[in-house]
């Protein structure tokens, strides 16, 4: 079993590579991958009943602990990334399918892929792990709502269908791991350990299916839709990591929320765009191209982080 978990620790740390790779191999074979897309909602639920499964009630406390790191985290990253994606719309004149595409991934909850790499760039785990936990669970009514607010004036929106997708993909998927997890306890330490892996292996062919189903779109827009990413990506962690600042929060802290602001679950979003925009497949791209850019930007940022130490003198929260 040791080879097997260095084998996923593997992956998990190459994780970058890997949707790259598929994201080229998709680009020029579309149809090796493209039918994937009917099961996009079954592998987010996949990683949400992992996600559901690795949590216990020890994640939880930390919001009791240091509820005002949490409460900066949480309402940052529901105010920060959509206001970006909606002022980046605006400023770059972007088409309706485009600009909700953008708006779709900024309403989006924390990814789950920030407490990976809050850890290698020696940030509060915790914290990053207690803020994704509840922007998570608020996401079912939060998500619809700020999309609804933001992206109405392009596109007539059921943001009650969006909740229940979400409740469907995320919630329920979350609640059953919990179920699990509570039932088996230790017996199922052994898939747990699993489910990383699976996690890769799904958001690895969400973002194929969608890259292969938006070759045409790719070719034409990609390299905009790149550009602007990677801005709402990078403003992301800075207005995440000053937010915290401001709030005199420690600098563990400070880099925490950071990452935890700028890495969205873009598979959500995907999902989300696959449900209710099929019509215009270009309106998922924004959340794919995001899961391929974030899970390159991210270990960048935690490498430079990791080689400066927080200081110690600095109290927590």
């Amino acid at each position: 079993m040791s080879g097997f978990l260095r084998f996923t620790q593997f992956i998990q740390k190459t994780f970058a590579v890997w949707v790259m790779l598929f994201a080229l191999l998709a680009l020029v074979f579309p149809a090796t991958f493209v039918w994937l897309k009917a099961y996009i909602p079954w592998m987010l639920g996949i990683i949400m009943f992992g996600m559901g499964m690795t949590m216990t009630v020890g994640d939880f406390k930390s919001v009791l602990q240091s509820p005002k790191a949490v409460v900066i985290g949480v309402v940052a990253q529901f105010i920060v990334m959509p206001g970006l994606a909606f002022l980046l719309c605006q400023l770059f004149q972007l088409p309706a399918a485009m600009a909700i595409g953008v708006i779709l991934v900024g309403c989006c909850p924390g990814g789950t892929a920030s407490n990976v790499i809050t850890y290698m760039a020696k940030g509060n785990t915790a914290l990053s792990v207690a803020c994704t936990s509840v922007s998570t669970l608020l996401a079912p009514i939060l998500t619809p709502a700020i999309f609804y607010l933001l992206a109405s004036q392009w596109i007539e929106i059921n943001a009650l269908s969006m909740l229940v997708s979400i409740l469907q993909v995320v919630l329920f998927p979350i609640l059953l791991g919990l179920i699990v997890r509570a039932i088996f306890k230790t017996r199922i330490q052994a898939y747990i350990q699993v489910m990383p892996l699976v996690s890769v292996v799904a958001i690895v062919a969400i973002v194929a299916a969608i890259i292969a189903g938006s070759k045409a779109q790719i070719l034409e827009s990609g390299l905009m839709i790149l550009g602007i990413v990677a801005l709402h990506n990078g403003l992301g962690y800075v207005l995440g990591y000053w937010t915290s600042r401001i709030f005199k929060l420690a600098e563990i802290d400070c880099r925490a929320v950071s990452i935890e602001v700028g890495m969205q679950n873009s598979g959500l979003g995907v999902a989300l765009a696959a449900t209710h925009f099929a019509a215009s497949p270009i309106t998922a791209l924004p959340s794919a191209i995001f899961s391929l850019w974030h899970n390159i930007s991210g270990p960048a940022l935690a490498t430079y982080w990791a080689a400066k130490q927080p200081a110690e003198t600095e109290q927590k929260n």
